[in-house]
């Protein structure tokens, strides 16, 4: 009967076995591109996609429309009210 330790022996031959399988076959596909490239004339460049640049769109910061002239706070008007205008009429405290 086959005991544990030498079922994991017998994995680790395995993995090493199939992690250089791997690394040949990684060389073979290497070659053939290569000379596929080479056959036809072919750069990185030429196979697109691979080196793809995102641009990322900048956004203008959007205008302070109230402030609280006693302590130098601004809100923008957009998204949750700050504390110091909760119960506070916003109108008083509108950029003009």
């Amino acid at each position: 009967m086959t005991t544990y330790q030498e079922y994991k022996t017998k994995i680790a031959e395995l993995e090493n076995l199939a992690e250089n399988a791997r690394k040949n076959e990684i060389a073979k596909a290497k070659e053939q591109v290569t000379a596929i490239m080479r056959e036809y004339g072919l750069t990185i460049a030429d196979l697109g996609g691979a080196a793809k640049v995102k641009t990322v769109k900048t956004r203008a910061p959007v205008p302070t429309k109230y402030r609280d002239d006693a302590t130098g706070q601004t809100w923008t008007g957009r998204g949750r009210a700050p504390k110091w205008l909760e119960g506070k009429d916003k109108n008083d405290y509108l950029i003009k």
